[in-house]
């Protein structure tokens, strides 16, 4: 199986024996040709599995909106991590969706945070992680964390001297609520625009020095806060 990973320009044609498990794999796979150039990709179905013959029935209207039947990822619900990922693109998500007068780039500026319409909001997340962790402590650190960002998308308003849209421009005058993932420190306004954002990439040098354990450097462990070092 060719998949992530291989990102070879020149390849354009891929036979594929058999419908892949997970809708998922079945892109990354595909989507190792024709990447300079189009490309084609044959697909080999076998009439003795069911799953195959059901992707031969519909292959035009799978193939038109595969995208929306890429499986969940498995994620604890509102786990802290989770919120810290997601809870902001949730929030503002819901308010430029659910009132439509919030929802222009410039409305960011305007958007009621302290308004009964955002506590419907906040109340919506808390209801449904209630529902979902039937744990009343977890619907309580859900709702704090919702009012804690909408607290500082109040503040971020009160700046006075700019305008703030739900994504910065250059032109030096409009500051960007929503902040693209990158290598600098995350904080509560940074949304995810891709599920290859949840960490920052790292590169890794590796030289003949460090393999094998008789040429590995020293290594000592970083000490507790307050344990003294030697």
């Amino acid at each position: 199986m060719v998949s992530v990973g291989v990102d070879v320009p020149r390849l354009g044609v891929m036979v594929v024996g058999g419908q892949p498990k997970s809708t998922a794999e079945y892109i990354q796979a595909t989507s190792r040709v024709g990447r300079a150039s189009p490309g084609v990709v044959w697909t080999i179905y076998n009439w003795a599995r069911p799953r195959d013959l059901s992707h031969y029935e519909t292959h035009p209207h799978y193939h038109a909106t595969f995208y929306q039947h890429v499986e969940a990822l498995t994620v604890t619900p509102f786990a802290p991590r989770a919120l810290d990922r997601g809870l902001t693109a949730l929030l503002v998500a819901l308010a430029r969706h659910e009132q439509l007068d919030w929802n222009r780039d410039t409305a960011a500026q305007t958007a009621g945070t302290s308004s009964a319409r955002a506590a419907a909001i906040v109340a919506a997340v808390r209801d449904r992680a209630a529902a979902v962790t039937g744990r009343a402590e977890v619907s309580d650190e859900v709702t704090n964390a919702a009012e804690h960002r909408l607290d500082l998308w109040q503040s971020e308003q009160a700046v006075t001297g700019r305008t703030l849209a739900y994504r910065g421009k250059a032109d030096g005058e409009t500051k960007g609520l929503l902040r693209p993932p990158g290598v600098a420190a995350w904080d509560e306004w940074t949304c995810l625009t891709s599920l290859r954002d949840v960490e920052p990439g790292i590169r890794l040098l590796l030289t003949e020095d460090d393999l094998g354990e008789r040429t590995a450097p020293p290594w000592d462990p970083v000490p507790d806060e307050g344990e003294e070092t030697a």
